[in-house]
C-alpha cells in the first residue's frame, strides 16, 4: 500500500523587536544628538535594550526595579562608576522624551538611584620628565607625529578635536597662530596655538591648502582610534612604559596648568569644561595629600582657601 506523506508547513509569526512607539522614541532621542556624543548614547542605548531583550522585557514595560536591576549587573561586570552614570542617564533621557512626546505616559527611571561618581580622576598621569620625554620623541618622528601629540600635551585638545580639524581652519589673529575646531556638543572655537604646535602643524601640512591636518596612511581623515595608536607607539619610543593614549595628554596638560597657578577659570575655559567640579578632577591629588591621609583634610590643610574661591569665582 502506498502512503503519500504531506509536510505542512506552519507560519510562525515572529514579533518586531520594538513597538512603533518605541523605534519613535529611539529614532527621535538620538536625532537630537550628533558626532560622539551620538554614539556613546546609541551604544548606551543598545546595551540596554540588549540586556531587556535577554531578560523578556519590552523597552515601554520595564520597571524602576529592572533599570536598577540593569545597573547592578553593569556593577558585576565590573564597569566604572562613571560609565554606570552615563549609561543611566542616558536612559533616563529616552524616557523623559518619551513622555514628552506623549509616547508614553510616566518615565520608570525618574528616581533611579546613580553611583556616587568621585571627583578625583583616577587617570594615568605623566610627570614633567616624562612629558618631556615624550615631546623629545615625537619631535624625532614624523611631521604628523609631532603635530598630533603637541596638539594633545600642549594644547589640552580632545583627541576627536585634534582629527577633526582641517586646513583651512589655521589663522593668524594679533600676531598669534590660531585653529578653529568643533569642540564637545558641536560649538565652534577659535583657540591659540602653542609655537611649538604651529610650527609642527606646518610641517605636517606642508603644501596642501585644504583637507584635514592628519590623514591616514589611506589619505582620508585620521580617526580616534588611528590617533590613539600613534600616540602610544610614541610613548613607547619614548620609554615610558605606563598606559598612554590620548586622554592623558589632555589630563597632563590640565594637570600641569593646574600646578602652575594657573586659575581653575581660564583653565576649566581651555579644557571646554561645563563644569568647574570637572576641572578639578584633574588636579592631581599627589601634591596634595601624604600616604594615609584623606584627599579632603590635606585639600583644605594646604591649600583649601585659595580653591574655594577659585571655584566660588568660578559658579
Amino acid at each position: 500500500m502506498n502512503m503519500t506523506a504531506t509536510a505542512s508547513a506552519a507560519l510562525v509569526s515572529v514579533e518586531p523587536v520594538f513597538s512603533n512607539a518605541e523605534r519613535l522614541a529611539l529614532a527621535g532621542f538620538l536625532a537630537g544628538y550628533s558626532g560622539l556624543t551620538r554614539e556613546a548614547y546609541a551604544l548606551d542605548l543598545r546595551q540596554f535594550s540588549g540586556w531587556c531583550a535577554g531578560h523578556q522585557l519590552r523597552l515601554f514595560s520595564v520597571r524602576r526595579s529592572d533599570i536598577e536591576c540593569f545597573a547592578r549587573d553593569l556593577e558585576v561586570r565590573g564597569r566604572a562608576r562613571a560609565t554606570i552614570t552615563r549609561r543611566l542617564c542616558t536612559i533616563a533621557g529616552l524616557y523623559r522624551y518619551a513622555v514628552e512626546e506623549e509616547l508614553l505616559d510616566h518615565s520608570p527611571a525618574v528616581h533611579v538611584r546613580r553611583p556616587r561618581l568621585d571627583y578625583e580622576s583616577h587617570a594615568t598621569g605623566l610627570d614633567r620628565n616624562e612629558m618631556g620625554a615624550l615631546l623629545v620623541a615625537a619631535g624625532l618622528g614624523t611631521a604628523a607625529e609631532h603635530a598630533l601629540i603637541s596638539l594633545l600635551a600642549l594644547n589640552g585638545l580632545r583627541v576627536s578635536e585634534a582629527t577633526g580639524a582641517d586646513v583651512e581652519a589655521m589663522g593668524l589673529e594679533r600676531g598669534h597662530r590660531t585653529l578653529m575646531i568643533t569642540r564637545k556638543g558641536g560649538k565652534i572655537v577659535t583657540i591659540p596655538l602653542a609655537p611649538r604646535t604651529a610650527r609642527a602643524i606646518d610641517l605636517a601640512i606642508g603644501e596642501r591648502c585644504e583637507g584635514p591636518i592628519f590623514l591616514s596612511a589611506a589619505g582620508t581623515r585620521l580617526d580616534r582610534h588611528r590617533a590613539g595608536r600613534i600616540v602610544r607607539r610614541v610613548a613607547r619610543r619614548g620609554g615610558i612604559t605606563k598606559p598612554v593614549g590620548p586622554h592623558t595628554l589632555r589630563h597632563a596638560f590640565i594637570t600641569a596648568a593646574l600646578d602652575a597657578g594657573v586659575p581653575l577659570r581660564d583653565v576649566q575655559e581651555a579644557a571646554s569644561h561645563a563644569d568647574p567640579r570637572t576641572t578639578m578632577r584633574y588636579d592631581n591629588p599627589r601634591q596634595f595629600h601624604q600616604p594615609g591621609e584623606k584627599p579632603q583634610a590635606a585639600w583644605s590643610a594646604q591649600d583649601g582657601s585659595r580653591r574655594r574661591q577659585a571655584i566660588a569665582a568660578a559658579s
